[in-house]
């Protein structure tokens, strides 16, 4: 089993910055992509970003020039800095990623943290 532990949310004033971790952990053998999505409430869950294994990003408009995705394969973790937040970035947070794991080594899943909340205040 994989799990995705994210930390790093809270409560920031407008233009603040912030920086959330996501681990993976179990029985992993290897993880092709991770990112990070967000959702608010009656909205469908959006992407803020993904990084391939080799380093690779893909942004949403929303926040490119804002936010930065990077990723440290030694430790399993995908990092997002988020730089001159507004209100319209507030929602929950959620780690991504596609994992493969020691028993079936060339088969991918799909995985999420539980999320964490972001809220900007104005």
């Amino acid at each position: 089993q994989v799990q995705l532990v994210e930390s790093g949310g809270g409560l920031v004033q407008t233009g603040g910055s912030l920086r959330l971790s996501c681990a993976a952990s179990g029985s992993i053998f290897n993880i092709d992509v991770m990112g990070w999505y967000r959702q608010v409430p009656g909205k469908e869950r959006e992407l803020v970003g993904t990084i391939t294994k080799s380093g690779t990003t893909n942004n949403a408009d929303s926040v490119k020039g804002r936010f930065t995705i990077s990723r440290d394969n030694t430790k399993n973790t995908v990092y997002l800095q988020m730089n001159s937040l507004n209100p319209e970035d507030t929602a929950v947070y959620y780690c991504y990623a596609r994992v493969s794991t020691i028993t079936y080594k060339f088969y991918y899943n799909n995985y999420w943290g539980q999320g964490t909340q972001v809220t900007v205040s104005s």
